[in-house]
């Protein structure tokens, strides 16, 4: 049988330098055995960097890193207790599924049947019972990737590792595999560490998300977290659709702000802001669309698309440009309407610096 030993991941002021760049600066980070956690970011800002750090394919300049409970700053991968999932799936051609998910064991020295048993066992975990004696080439991008999901975890390892795993798969194709990736992890309690780039990716397997920006965190918390309350117009924007329009706090009473914003007055949940300038952030479907003839921010539609179960609207305001998300009407409003745009100002949030 596949047993986990889930292990604990934690960097204590590590940085990362390519010669005179930095790729990462002093961070510190802690994650719990058991537990999903993904770093995000755009393109640059560390993730990947850490991901290897991790692995043993890159050396910290500086800074330790423990994992469970050991120091392995200064060891190669070899002697790391972390499996990988790499983007490519890195299959052997001309090896049949069941030696691609042996091969880890066999370079172990594991005797080859025992290898053989254990790899089944693994195909089974991923749904792939019965295609061990097919070639890589005979299976479809999923199943090439659950052979790679296979390999990694039949080696038992403290951290499983998976950079963006899911990024030669087309859009259903993605859902589907994220959700079988993450019933694995649970099942087994594997502690695991994801590299994406896709926000929609994060937020559906993780446990926790670690945004990262200029080679250093930005934010760490649940998806629920990351979405409801962002702590800068950075992650506002970063984490799902948001329109930011510039407000002035004028006064926090109870954990609500009075809000100026573009000569009116709301009451919007304070989550630690100040007096001062700031920023509302409005998701898409905190906003609302009426007649015109109503009383509040006025504008004119730009753009409307109909997709089924919602419609989708840019719509042109003093404050700026608007992304509205509605559910569709029995007459949608159609390009150059005028309409009132009304914001739940309980779902509105506010984001300073």
């Amino acid at each position: 049988m596949i047993h986990s030993t889930s292990g604990s991941v934690r960097f204590d002021g590590v940085v990362k330098k390519f010669g005179e760049v930095t790729a990462l600066k002093h961070l510190d980070l802690e994650i719990a055995p058991g537990k999903l956690v993904t770093l995000l970011g755009p393109s640059g800002c560390g993730k990947t960097t850490t991901l290897r750090l991790i692995a043993g394919l890159e050396m910290a300049s500086h800074g330790r890193i423990i994992i469970g409970g050991q120091d392995v700053t200064h060891l190669t991968a070899t002697y790391r207790k972390v499996s990988m999932v790499f983007q490519s799936y890195a299959l052997f051609p001309h090896m049949t599924v069941r030696e691609n998910v042996a091969y880890g064991l066999s370079v172990k020295s594991m005797p080859k049947v025992e290898a053989a048993e254990k790899a089944d066992q693994g195909l089974e975990l991923v749904g792939l019972a019965g295609f061990g004696d097919r070639l890589p080439s005979e299976l479809s991008g999923g199943q090439q990737q659950r052979v790679a999901v296979a390999r990694a975890i039949v080696l038992e390892p403290e951290v499983l590792l998976l950079d963006e795993p899911l990024s030669n798969l087309d859009a259903k194709l993605r859902r589907h595999v994220r959700e079988e990736i993450r019933q694995i992890q649970q099942r087994l309690g594997l502690t695991a560490v994801y590299v994406t780039h896709d926000q929609e990716e994060a937020m559906a397997v993780s446990d926790n998300i670690i945004v990262m920006n200029n080679a250093e965190i930005a934010q760490i918390g649940t998806p629920a977290d990351l979405y409801n309350a962002p702590s800068s117009a950075f992650l506002a924007d970063f984490i799902g659709d948001a329109n930011l329009a510039d407000c002035c706090v004028d006064q926090v009473v109870d954990r609500v702000a009075t809000v100026t914003m573009n000569g009116h007055s709301y009451s919007v949940p304070a989550q630690g802001v100040r007096k001062g300038e700031a920023q509302m952030v409005l998701r898409p479907h905190v906003l609302g669309l009426v007649a015109p003839k109503e009383p509040g921010l006025q504008g004119e539609i730009t753009y409307a698309a109909y997709l089924g179960k919602e419609m989708q609207y840019t719509v042109e305001t003093a404050i700026g440009s608007l992304y509205v998300v509605t559910p569709v009407q029995a007459r949608p409003f159609a390009n150059g309407a005028a309409v009132t745009v009304r914001i739940d100002q309980n779902l509105a949030r506010l984001v300073q610096g």
